[in-house]
């Protein structure tokens, strides 16, 4: 991965800096850069819980309000048990869908008794009187492609034509004996939260708990990356065994990282047969709001007996990025500049060129390209 062309002033939310392009080439829409990429899949909460309803009154409706990027989505089960989307808007007057009754097959508006299918397209409208001649089967609701993998479900809110490749969404490559979710959502930028996803020299200092960083001292990190479909990794090494997390899987363990766009960040950690996966995944909620999702995956069943100490723990290293990146948004809304400096911050500017390519190609219609290159890279930390 060669150095990065662009100025080290790098602005988030505000007018972006952008890196410059030859004279012949056009420039992106500066907002876009701003934005989540509009062509992705985004992490919308886990599958489990999710299901059809049993259609008697008064009970579960089976339906989970979810919002993406400002847009507010119904998620269900279709009668045949795949999952589906909906924008949450009654074509009628607006109300909300998923306040209305689900019975397995089609969704009620409680405004005026509208029914939609899971498909979108509207069933029936039953204050139509006889000698209307309106056809209702014409009126739908917005559908968004919607899938599952690794327990969670992921929608693309792309609402033009199919437009090239995106990203693959996260899946296991082992069968969890036992799995553990933390949840919270931090009032910042997607892009910033994003770039603690990829910013290595924030652990020592962020994440200084006697349990996961056990020693105080800064040491010089020299670790290889590459490139990988829309993103980058962290190639496989073996690491420390001084982490008392690291102690539990017994002998050296391999530790693999993998960022990819939009938002993920995959550990793979491996000890022999033992298998361990931390994958941590941003969800844009609105423009200033974002959903920080951490999920522990692993594949020895007797880590099922520590959940209960586990869970606090996840949720103590989760709340420290949340406070100290609503700080950083803070200052970013009075001078919304940052100086990206040092082989530290290449995986942040990395993220950005990824970001630009995928734009780039959705909008000249081409396959993405990534644009990076396999490099050492040295940090403190």
């Amino acid at each position: 991965m060669t150095g990065h062309p662009w100025s080290a002033r790098t602005a988030l939310n505000a007018p972006f800096t952008n890196p410059p392009r030859p004279a012949e080439e056009p420039d992106l829409d500066p907002g876009s850069m701003r934005q989540p990429l509009g062509n992705a899949w985004y992490c919308v909460g886990q599958s489990r819980g999710l299901g059809k309803s049993s259609g008697r009154s008064g009970g579960s409706t089976g339906l989970r309000a979810v919002e993406l990027n400002g847009e507010q989505i119904v998620l269900g089960r279709a009668p045949d048990g795949s999952p589906f989307a909906l924008r949450d808007r009654c074509p009628h007057r607006g109300m909300a869908l998923s306040k209305g009754r689900f019975d397995g097959d089609t969704l009620m508006c409680p405004f005026h008794g509208w029914r939609f299918g899971t498909d979108g397209r509207c069933r029936d409208v039953p204050t139509l009187s006889e000698q209307d001649a309106a056809d209702f089967s014409r009126i739908q609701v917005q559908r968004f492609p919607v899938r599952e993998s690794a327990g969670f479900l992921w929608v693309n809110p792309h609402l033009g034509p199919a437009a090239g490749e995106v990203p693959a969404v996260p899946a296991l490559d082992f069968e969890p004996a036992g799995s553990l979710v933390v949840e919270l959502v931090v009032e910042a930028s997607f892009d910033l939260t994003t770039l603690s996803l990829v910013d290595p020299g924030h652990v020592a200092f962020v994440h200084d708990s006697w349990w996961f960083r056990p020693s105080k001292q800064l040491r010089e990190k020299v670790k290889t990356f590459q490139p990988v479909p829309h993103g980058f990794v962290m190639t496989s090494h073996a690491t420390t065994t001084s982490s008392p997390i690291y102690r539990l899987l017994g002998g050296v363990p391999e530790v693999e990282i993998e960022f990819r766009l939009p938002g993920v960040r995959l550990e793979r950690i491996r000890a022999g047969e033992k298998r361990v996966a931390n994958f941590t995944f941003a969800t844009p909620l609105t423009a200033d709001r974002t959903l920080l999702t951490n999920a522990l995956y692993w594949s020895m069943p007797a880590l099922n007996l520590l959940k209960p100490v586990a869970r606090p723990l996840m949720r103590q290293f989760l709340t420290q990025d949340q406070e100290v990146l609503q700080h950083a948004q803070a200052g970013l809304d009075r001078k919304p500049t940052m100086v990206l400096f040092g082989q530290g911050d290449l995986p942040s500017q990395w993220y950005f060129r990824l970001k630009r390519e995928a734009l780039e190609a959705a909008r000249d219609g081409r396959s993405f390209t990534n644009p990076l290159e396999r490099r050492d890279l040295r940090w403190r930390s």
